[in-house]
């Protein structure tokens, strides 16, 4: 789903220039200019319907453009407005006649445009999911056109998705049921709903019993839906934070490496690993979950924008945290870490911000184990060298040093 933006203003380069900062950054973006000046003023009763945001300049010919602005803020529903002053002294007034950003028309920068125009839009987002986020049915939480699925409760909802342990009522069995809405792209080249949907196709046709089962798909206008597998033996997190033996520790480690050989082996990156994605069956099995920031190997750079940072900052291998180009060490780098969490209990590198963990994944040395753990420091070493050459290169090669 596109954005759309309609933009305000008598002067037609400046409608142009706006109209580029927008598509650069949101090709698929669909926008709409007004000159006041030669088609007249809009009616008073113009609320803006059909529009994500308005971007209003000063020039609205013979009229002032701050009542303009007003009679914008003042209709119920109007969407969001972006006002664009010939000063920057005329920001106070703009922001207190209800605009919901200012920027000095002839002196602002793409990225802090694009920036607060992704800010306000998804601000809006959250609003929309509060209200109607596929809850058709409230008591349920479900969107009624998901049918098949009987509810039993929520797991876990955030701004754009919502997972649900519900039972598939042919087979009898449960299932994690996971639900995107679609809205509007808010980031470069394919967005969440995408992702959600690249997912199930990446992972649906892999058979391994350390890879989470996906058994339906469902896709309509608005929502898309996954049943999947339920794992009721929780996550690696919860089991770390308990506790657990070194020859768990290994265990693990070496499903963990079988799943992502396999995953590898078709061209996928998982680019989020972690504790909390991997999950253990009632037989103490693990299964690797959530694929939505993996990316397959062929894919170009612009399919998640250029500089963009997914996954979790303690278990990022060092060029995923410096935004460059990763491989299959990557995820190596993101096991070596979590196996080290496992056989000690404790991240190996903490900092006060998001930042300083990245730089100390990049700078830091390996971490030593104690010394009752010492077999396991060559593979560890191998596993979290700070250059993607100096690892393991193959997910297989985990277990035949374990």
């Amino acid at each position: 789903m596109s954005i759309k933006v309609m933009i305000i203003d008598g002067h037609a380069d400046f409608r142009s220039l706006l109209m580029h900062h927008l598509m650069t950054h949101w090709p698929d973006a669909i926008i709409s200019d007004f000159d006041p000046r030669s088609a007249g003023h809009l009616p008073d009763d113009f609320s803006g319907a059909g529009n994500d945001l308005v971007m209003l300049g000063d020039d609205q010919g013979d009229r002032d453009a701050r009542d303009t602005l007003k009679r914008f803020t003042r209709t119920t529903g109007f969407p969001p407005v972006i006002f664009f002053g010939s000063s920057n002294q005329a920001r106070a007034a703009a922001i207190r006649d209800g605009a919901d950003a200012f920027f000095e028309r002839g002196n602002f920068r793409h990225d802090a445009l694009i920036v607060r125009v992704g800010d306000i839009l998804r601000a809006q987002q959250r609003i929309a999911s509060t209200n109607s986020l596929f809850v058709g049915d409230l008591a349920t939480g479900i969107h009624p056109l998901i049918k098949g699925y009987r509810f039993i409760r929520k797991l876990a909802v955030s701004e754009h998705s919502a997972v649900y342990l519900a039972e598939k009522e042919s087979a009898g069995i449960k299932v994690v049921l996971k639900v995107l809405r679609q809205l509007p792209d808010l980031s470069d080249g394919i967005g969440a709903f995408d992702r959600f949907l690249q997912e199930y196709e990446m992972i649906a046709g892999l058979d391994h019993p350390n890879i989470v089962r996906i058994y339906d798909l469902g896709v309509a206008d608005d929502h898309a839906h996954i049943a999947m597998e339920y794992l009721s033996g929780g996550d690696l997190r919860q089991k770390i934070e308990a506790g657990g033996a070194e020859q768990d520790a290994v265990r693990f480690t070496k499903q963990i490496a079988a799943a992502l050989a396999k995953v590898h082996s078709v061209g996928i990156l998982h680019r989020d690993l972690k504790p909390g994605n991997i999950m253990l069956r009632d037989d103490g099995i693990i299964a690797l979950i959530d694929f939505g920031l993996a990316k397959r190997m062929r894919l170009e750079q612009e399919i998640t924008g250029s500089g963009e940072i997914f996954g979790t900052p303690y278990y990022m291998s060092p060029e995923q945290g410096h935004a460059n180009d990763v491989d299959a060490r990557s995820d190596i780098y993101s096991l070596g870490v979590i196996f080290y969490e496992m056989l000690t209990g404790k991240k190996p590198y903490q900092a006060s911000n998001a930042m300083g963990i990245i730089y100390k994944h990049g700078q830091a040395p390996v971490p030593v184990l104690p010394h009752r753990l010492g077999q396991y420091q060559a593979v560890l070493n191998m596993m979290m060298a700070k250059r993607p050459e100096d690892r393991l290169q193959n997910a297989s090669e985990i277990a035949e040093w374990l």
